[in-house]
């Protein structure tokens, strides 16, 4: 496989400002260097009381776009610390290897369910780790049922989502570069591929750059959000810049940022429904 999902509450520095690095890590050190990235991150998450108000509105405005269970259940691919779990118990947390919070071993390529058995897919943080987007996106299309929905939480490129992301966070915006939307015929690589572009789902979602993106799906929801309280919360590797009793002060202003989101968005809420 060419996927190397790196989903919530992880960050992964990659050694070079590329899209595509896959040739200059094997596979086991890129395995390695996630997950050592998710036990930090672990770390962080108790150590940062905004950071974990920030997350469960993130989880809690994912947990608000989701379809009515039918009884096949929700999946999210790319779990990292598998927090998602305190907005949604019930969540199946996957990754691409295991730790004592997973519960399934899941390629977004390649998914161990049968068709039509789905609820729900969550990607958050994953969509932009997608070399392949729309293979992924056929893949996640494949196991949900009629009406089942993939709900996808990803950095958003307004103005100041562009400054965030292309100034203080490692992973490239990718805008200049080529998404290549499916892969290859009967592509299999048994290689770990680090990959990230930060824009991909603005572009997608937002610009529209991939007319048929959207092929079998309906839009039912596209929020973009200041989320200013997570900015200057640092996230998983920065200074908090507020104090967490400010908390909901700052939510209050990025309610407001929220109406202006060509220049204020840093994060995108889309949310599909299987036609």
């Amino acid at each position: 496989m060419t996927l190397f999902a790196m989903g919530s509450e992880t960050s992964l520095h990659p050694p070079e400002r590329g899209m595509r690095i896959g040739d200059t890590m094997g596979t086991t050190q890129t395995i390695q260097r996630h997950n050592d990235e998710i036990h930090a991150n672990a770390l962080m998450w108790e150590r940062k009381p905004a950071l974990r108000l920030c997350y469960r509105d993130f989880h809690s405005a994912i947990a608000a776009c989701l379809a009515p269970s039918h009884g096949g259940g929700c999946l999210e691919i790319g779990s990292g610390i598998g927090k998602i779990k305190e907005v949604l118990p019930d969540c199946i947390t996957s990754d691409l290897f295991g730790n004592p919070w997973i519960d399934r071993e899941e390629n977004a390529y390649h998914l161990d369910f049968k068709d039509g058995s789905l609820d729900n897919i969550i990607m958050f943080d994953v969509f932009h780790h997608l070399e392949y987007p729309g293979s992924a996106l056929a893949e996640s299309w494949r196991v949900l049922r009629p009406g089942g929905r993939l709900t996808i939480f990803e950095p958003d490129v307004g103005w100041l989502g562009r400054m965030v992301y292309g100034v203080f966070h490692p992973e490239p915006l990718g805008l200049d570069q080529p998404i290549d939307w499916t892969g290859p015929p009967h592509f299999d690589s048994p290689v770990l591929r680090y990959y990230a572009a930060q824009g991909n789902a603005s572009r997608v979602f937002v610009k529209h750059e991939i007319p048929d993106a959207l092929d079998g799906w309906e839009l039912v929801a596209r929020i973009r959000k200041s989320a200013l309280t997570y900015v200057a919360s640092g996230g998983f590797s920065g200074r908090q810049l507020y104090p967490t009793v400010a908390y909901p002060v700052l939510r209050w202003i990025e309610r407001l940022l929220d109406r202006f989101p060509a220049v204020f968005a840093t994060r995108l809420l889309v949310s599909l429904q299987k036609q």
